[in-house]
């Protein structure tokens, strides 16, 4: 028998073999498509405190409603809490939701590393950062002072003829979301924590795009590369921690969540937001789950997808 030709080996390659190498090739295709568009400035830029990653742009809404001004969407970009991903990544997408008459305040956070791991005894230092992931407390510090600080300066920033300080809605992608998720749910906190709030916040709701949700299944899964004992602060942190940081773990909220989720997500998996359905279920409240066939992780923060016109009209629904 004459050996086969050259590269018609890859025709007998097992079905599970060429469908696992067909996903990730349009997991590729999709983050290359998200990650093609150039960063879009803001109208404005302005600091919540100190550190230099304490910072929200600022984007005008556009084609608003006459005469009314814009719901304000406090946007989180995701990453795994990583470092070398900031808010630019996010800024198509910013942009995208602006034209679509909201106004858009884009937050950037403390993430990755930047000193050494406490010891288990003290389960809620100061600070205390993983190895690559978040840091701990800062990343939560952050997201609670930027949800706290932005209606203010919105309108500070775009004025009080563009923006709707009464009209906020979360919004997050991937780590994003679960930091949107968990800035919503700070009454639910112990009392004894340090994010605790007395009250609810006064949001419309939270629109959460493939998030983090449900801590338990996603360290199961190893999103992210195993981000979520990461951002923890390790295997010795996580036990302790996880009741403060688990949006699944603080139910329920009182506040209307929509989750946009694409089906064929690779890095966020479905299951992860089915979770965090059912755990909302359980505490007796009813999670909008808005799932897109054929769709990953990806699409959902592409201006150029599909997706982000689901994403758009989900949030104009909880907004207006």
């Amino acid at each position: 028998m004459p050996d086969p030709t050259p590269g018609s080996e890859a025709v007998h390659l097992p079905r599970a073999a060429r469908d696992a190498a067909g996903a990730a090739s349009r997991t590729a295709a999709e983050k290359a498509s998200a990650f093609a568009h150039p960063p879009v400035a803001p109208e404005a830029t302005a600091a919540y405190g100190q550190h230099p990653d304490q910072v929200i742009d600022f984007y005008r809404p556009r084609g608003a409603r006459p005469g009314r001004p814009a719901p304000l969407v406090v946007l989180f970009h995701g990453g795994a809490w990583r470092e070398p991903y900031d808010r630019r990544h996010l800024s198509p997408l910013a942009a995208y939701l602006a034209g679509h008459g909201l106004a858009i305040a884009s937050v950037e956070y403390r993430r990755g590393a930047a000193s050494a791991p406490a010891p288990a005894s003290a389960p809620m230092p100061e600070s205390a950062a993983g190895p690559g992931a978040g840091r701990w407390p800062e990343t939560l510090d952050d997201a609670a002072a930027a949800v706290d600080a932005a209606p203010a300066l919105a309108v500070a920033a775009l004025g009080e003829q563009a923006v709707d300080p009464r009209r906020v809605v979360l919004a997050g992608h991937s780590a994003g979301g679960q930091l949107a998720l968990w800035a919503a749910a700070r009454h639910v906190l112990p009392p004894d924590s340090r994010w605790h709030s007395a009250s609810p916040p006064p949001l419309r709701g939270v629109v959460a795009l493939a998030p983090i949700a449900d801590f338990g299944s996603a360290i199961r899964l190893r999103v992210c590369s195993g981000a979520v004992v990461e951002f923890l602060g390790g295997p010795e942190h996580a036990e302790t921690r996880q009741s403060h940081a688990d949006p699944a773990m603080l139910l329920p909220t009182g506040i209307a969540v929509t989750i946009v989720q694409g089906t064929t997500d690779n890095d966020v998996p479905p299951q992860v937001a089915e979770a965090f359905a059912a755990a909302s279920a359980l505490a007796g409240e009813e999670v909008q789950l808005t799932l897109l066939e054929a769709t990953g992780h990806f699409p959902l923060i592409d201006p150029s997808a599909e997706a982000a016109a689901v994403v758009a009209e989900e949030i104009a629904q909880l907004a207006w």
